[in-house]
């Protein structure tokens, strides 16, 4: 499987990826109907929530019951995201990663799992339930269209301030244009 280096000034956040889908409502019938989408979307939202947050978020989804599953690794949207092999479940594989990362960089776990979350404070991680996770993604949500409202409500008081010279070089060239 492949190897991950993890960075001293890095904020990460590993995700327990059917944990999160099975503990958030808006997966409930989309998993029930498409699991793939369900993951596409997943990655979706966190990959949006990484760039918000300058965090790298490893999302884990368990392959255990896949038979001869080696696993697999991707990069997609800018977050990692693993299958983990036959036999190995999203909490093992974690579990595993946290002893690597060691207890000098921030590490947070987002699962609802009481038992794994005991392991991962246990072992320098710090947890965040389902309901956290979810509670901090749409609070950047509602900060990027708050943002994005400022900026467009800017643009628009600074469009009206044209000089009568450029708005008569405009309908020139509109002219022109529709000639």
């Amino acid at each position: 499987m492949h190897r991950r280096y993890y960075l001293k000034n890095k904020d990460y956040l590993f995700v327990d990826g059917y944990n999160i889908m099975n503990s958030w409502d808006i997966f409930k019938d989309t998993m029930e109907v498409d699991l793939e989408k369900a993951r596409k979307d997943l990655c979706t939202i966190l990959a949006q929530y990484a760039h918000l947050t300058k965090q790298e978020i490893i999302l884990v989804f368990d392959g255990y019951k896949v038979k001869k599953s080696p696993g697999a690794h991707y990069r997609v949207d800018g977050i990692s995201v693993v299958f983990t092999k036959e036999l190995q479940t999203a909490d093992h594989y974690i579990e595993q990663e946290l002893d690597k990362v060691g207890r000098l960089r921030r590490v947070r776990v987002a699962t609802s799992d009481k038992i794994e979350q005991q392991i991962i404070m246990q072992r320098g991680g710090s947890r965040i339930s389902a309901r956290e996770l979810l509670a901090e993604v749409e609070a950047e949500q509602i900060k990027l269209k708050r943002k994005t409202k400022e900026i467009r409500a800017e643009f628009y008081k600074n469009s009206g301030s044209m000089t009568s010279s450029t708005m008569e070089d405009l309908l020139e060239l509109k002219k022109k244009l529709d000639k």
